[in-house]
């Protein structure tokens, strides 16, 4: 991107948080905030001041699926960028003292989440959702497995996943594709090749009616179904039905639950994919009286997308929605730089825009209907309810969708 003076380079690993046993539920995340605590040779303070002598940005998170550590910096900055990348994700120095007070620090954040309903409702839905399965546990891990971290999993972990074969590295700007192999080349070069082999089991979607009782002021509530994996043929599809539904403010439950009948302030759906599983998810917060009254709403939108096709204006608006906001994504380079590593971790090869807007455009209003019916299957509805609803009851076939 030679009109922009900065680059975003990223370091991603493909293991995330479904590729942990129940006992080290979390350990993915607490290995990311440890290689911000300091390397064989530069202190925690030492890589923050490096990167803000320079102006520049670093920032890290860990998904289900992968992880990531990624630094924006002036174009000229590149070399010091990638040699601090390579310093942090190569010589972690998991020191006994840091450790500990990082456990305090990971524990904290166990209970913001706790104590941020719109969050915590999601990752009741999501435990539920897929039960017993190492997609439906949290990122973050529990208290428990938490606390019983120490320098010997954490290097185990580690030297396990940190290979050359789990590492990708993505770079947007104003590059020279031989300079930055090269940087590449000399900082990662030298990386172990392969670690242990982790499988992957397919999960199974549990429909679960899950209430929980919780002193707010409002009520949040999930419901949603099983979708697609990143890769499948009726991706684009699923995309257009998402946006249309919930995804923009002119979608159905937005103008329906929202502007029209003022029972909730946010409202949206939402679409995650994993590399053999999705869901499809619905969130509105709303009163406590009026839970039952937007579950109803949002049924009947399910069971109206599979019984009538979409209107061409309708469809054109979701898929001109759709266009707009990647490619306005798209302009920022540290967007580009997630989005073409994503690309490398689920297909192995990048996808050109146009290639990416023509799926978009080749939508058409029967495939959207037969996507509907294919993920609103009758009984496929799960449905979780946060909040001060003591004695609600959401009997099953009031979330039927036929």
């Amino acid at each position: 991107m030679t009109q922009v003076r900065s680059i975003s380079i990223g370091v991603w690993l493909t293991r995330g948080s479904r590729h942990e046993t129940a006992e080290r539920g979390g350990i993915a995340h607490f290995v990311e905030h440890m290689l911000f605590k300091g390397t064989a040779t530069r202190s925690a303070e030492d890589i923050a001041q490096a990167i803000d002598s320079i102006g520049g940005q670093l920032d890290a998170f860990t998904a289900k699926e992968y992880a990531s550590y990624y630094i924006k910096v002036l174009d000229e900055h590149l070399p010091l960028a990638i040699d601090i990348l390579a310093d942090i994700v190569r010589n972690p120095a998991f020191g006994p003292e840091d450790i500990e007070r990082e456990k305090k620090v990971v524990l904290e954040e166990i209970k913001m989440v706790e104590d941020t309903p719109d969050d915590l409702v999601h990752e009741l839905f999501t435990q539920g959702f897929w039960e017993n399965h190492p997609l439906g546990r949290p990122i973050l891990g529990t208290k428990e497995t938490v606390e019983s971290f120490n320098v010997d999993s954490l290097r185990t972990y580690f030297q396990n996943a940190y290979t050359a074969r789990n590492l990708i590295v993505s770079a947007v700007g104003n590059l020279e594709h031989e300079h930055v192999r090269d940087l590449v080349a000399e900082k990662f070069g030298s990386v172990a090749e392969s670690g242990e082999a982790v499988g992957e089991q397919a999960p199974r979607v549990v429909p679960k009616i899950l209430i929980r009782n919780k002193e707010l002021e409002q009520s949040h509530l999930c419901l949603g179904v099983g979708s697609y994996p990143q890769n499948h043929d009726d991706r684009y599809s699923s995309y257009v039905l998402n946006t249309l539904l919930g995804g923009s403010m002119s979608s159905r439950l937005f103008q329906n639950v929202r502007e029209k009948r003022g029972l909730a302030y946010a409202v949206f759906s939402g679409l995650s994919a994993y590399r053999d599983a999705g869901s499809f998810t619905i969130y509105a917060g709303c009163s406590n009286e009026a839970v039952g009254e937007v579950v109803d709403l949002v049924v009947e939108e399910l069971r109206g997308v599979k019984n009538a096709l979409v209107p061409d204006a309708e469809l054109q608006r979701a898929k001109d929605h759709l266009k707009g906001s990647l490619m306005l994504s798209l302009e920022n380079t540290a967007s580009r730089m997630s989005h073409i590593a994503r690309q490398e971790i689920y297909f192995d090869r990048q996808f050109g825009l146009d290639e990416t807007l023509q799926g978009i455009e080749r939508v058409t209003a029967a495939d959207v209907q037969r996507v509907a019916a294919d993920l609103f299957q009758n009984g496929s509805l799960a449905a979780t309810v946060l909040g001060n609803v003591n004695g609600l009851q959401i009997p099953r076939e009031r979330l039927d969708l036929d």
